[in-house]
């Protein structure tokens, strides 16, 4: 992440998966990161693998529903720090698992919304600012490709998805005429913790369903994060990158058919 003064990062939801993965390659390539997500152990875990590697990364436990949590990660980072110039809002939460929509908890519903939707607004709004006294920076938001097209069952996760990349959009007009780059990636299915957990047969399901027959991995969405808050990336603002081996594209090929002798 070519740049002419050291870089300083927030990484939300880093406690694991994309987000720890987006931390180490920042830190790998000089950023000073600050981690923020709500397991404080394993926060401190990486924080301290970072260090021992050579890096700098600074432990900030946060709920990124609570307005006064976001804004003091703001305030920390920038207190140890001195400046904020990339930030990557990929904390997520709430919601509901598959379920048709009449049957859909109001209370469910809003915990999606109070995670997902306003807690990366309210990320924007403290990282934006503290930008702006930075003279400039680059912010991608995690949406998924559940934000670009519908998935039934999953009303509140979709909701807040197409939200964010409407949010990603807003934030990137507004501010890139003031130096501040604002994207958002959108992955596919992503070998983290939860498809582990889901084991052998979802994974395979899930690759197959893919154009590329596979699954992506965390740190193929890190290093696309990474690159577009380069210098590489410098005239890039208000897109959503998919990363999902194809999904988003169409309808595969029809199989042909060897005719019958």
């Amino acid at each position: 992440m070519n740049s002419t003064h050291e870089r300083v990062a927030i990484v939300t939801g880093a406690s694991r998966g994309i987000g720890a993965a987006t931390a180490r390659a920042f830190a790998q390539a000089g950023v000073s990161v600050a981690l923020a997500a709500r397991d404080r152990a394993r926060l401190d875990a990486l924080a301290a693998e970072i260090t021992a590697a050579g890096g700098t990364a600074l432990s900030v436990p946060t709920d990124i529903g609570d307005p006064e949590d976001v804004e003091q990660m703001v305030g920390r980072t920038l207190e140890v720090f001195g400046r904020l110039d990339v930030a990557f809002n990929n904390a997520a939460g709430g919601g509901h698992p598959p379920t048709p929509l009449t049957d859909v908890a109001v209370e469910d519903f809003d915990s999606a919304l109070a995670i997902n939707l306003r807690g990366t607004f309210l990320c924007l709004k403290h990282e934006i600012a503290a930008m702006l006294q930075s003279g400039g920076g680059a912010i991608v938001n995690m949406t998924s490709t559940a934000g670009l097209e519908g998935v039934g069952g999953l009303a509140a996760y979709v909701s807040t998805k197409h939200g964010i990349v409407g949010l990603t959009k807003v934030a990137a007009l507004e501010y890139a005429a003031r130096g501040i780059r604002v994207n958002a990636v959108a992955p596919g299915p992503i070998l983290t913790e939860q498809l582990e957990r889901a084991g052998g047969a979802a994974q395979q399901g899930a690759a197959q369903a893919m154009p590329m027959k596979r699954v992506g991995r965390p740190e193929e969405v890190a290093a696309t994060v990474a690159w577009l808050c380069s210098d590489e990336a410098s005239f890039i603002t208000g897109a959503t990158v998919p990363i999902d081996g194809g999904k988003l594209a169409g309808m595969a090929p029809f199989a042909r058919q060897t005719p019958a002798p």
